[in-house]
């Protein structure tokens, strides 16, 4: 008996509305192996699970089916005291890692309308007197809880009211400068780099005091002991790639620096699992009006 296959549809709209069918004889059939794939047994000419699976070259399932009974599931491997002979072994900070693992990110612990406080750690400049401007280092204690991963930024919001609406402050960002370690490598401090925002009278070259940056003047005033309110963090997009075998281009130019400087600590200075498995390569283009 023929069979018979009629496609309406799409197919029939692309033929002008003209019926395509076409009938197939039942020898035709048995020869294409009736509907049952006609592979030789351990041909995997069509789907290797251990190439285009998630076997991933092991051959575990290659294994267990040329084992048959004979094949056994090897027993779990158990927690050492020492490590094997042989084996290389180095310490590394990693109580901090757990922060961005399964995809998770730490975010608002604090809003801009109910704030944290940070206490204020230090403050140096970081350029030379000759060099134009002024930027500075700050760093500063976080509230315990609150906590951050490297390519995030910090609120800021500066004490005070606006003149213009005799209001709060609106919060400003700035990238932070730290691993989530800190430069204290505590994991309760943060860093940031901060340029004081200054406007020169085209025509005196004095500065006016009335259009200065009210934060970054704020920040780069702040001594020890000082509170700063502060919201976040925030930040999904700026973040190290999860691969630790990815290449990494930075460019940036003056405190744009900053996110920067949390990634080469995690990948190059400090003792962590980031650093040990980074197998990629990074480059970092940097530009500055001056050397000091």
């Amino acid at each position: 008996m023929a069979m018979k296959f009629l496609f309406i549809g799409a197919v029939a709209a692309s033929v002008a509305n003209s019926a395509l069918a076409f009938t197939t004889s039942p020898d035709g059939i048995k020869k294409a192996g009736a509907g049952v794939s006609i592979q030789s047994p351990g041909d995997l000419s069509l789907f290797d699970p251990n190439e285009a699976g998630k076997l991933q070259g092991t051959n575990d399932l290659t294994d267990r089916i040329s084992s048959g009974a004979a094949f056994t599931i090897a027993p779990p491997q158990t927690i050492v005291d020492s490590p094997p002979a042989g084996a290389e072994v180095k310490e590394a900070h990693h109580f901090l890692e757990h922060l961005d693992a399964n995809g998770d990110l730490p975010l608002n612990f604090a809003k801009p309308q109910a704030p944290a406080v940070a206490t204020v750690l230090g403050r140096a400049k970081l350029i030379s007197d000759d060099a134009p401007g002024d930027i500075e280092h700050v760093i500063m204690k976080l509230p315990d809880g609150m906590h951050y991963v490297e390519g995030q930024s910090l609120s800021v919001i500066p004490p005070g009211t606006d003149p213009k609406n005799g209001r709060k402050h609106k919060p400003r960002l700035y990238s932070i400068a730290s691993t989530r370690y800190g430069d204290l490598l505590d994991g309760n401090t943060i860093s940031l780099c901060v340029r004081r925002a200054e406007f020169y009278d085209p025509v005196t070259g004095i500065i006016d005091p009335a259009k200065k940056g009210v934060c970054s003047n704020f920040l780069c005033d702040v001594s020890p002991g000082d509170e700063v309110s502060v919201a976040g963090p925030v930040g999904k997009t700026m973040l190290l790639p999860e691969d630790p075998t990815t290449d990494v281009i930075m460019i940036a130019t003056g405190t744009g620096i900053a996110p920067f400087r949390g990634f080469m600590h995690r990948l190059f200075m400090e003792n962590t699992l980031a650093k040990h498995m980074f197998g990629g390569t990074a480059w970092l283009v940097l530009g500055v009006p001056v050397s000091g």
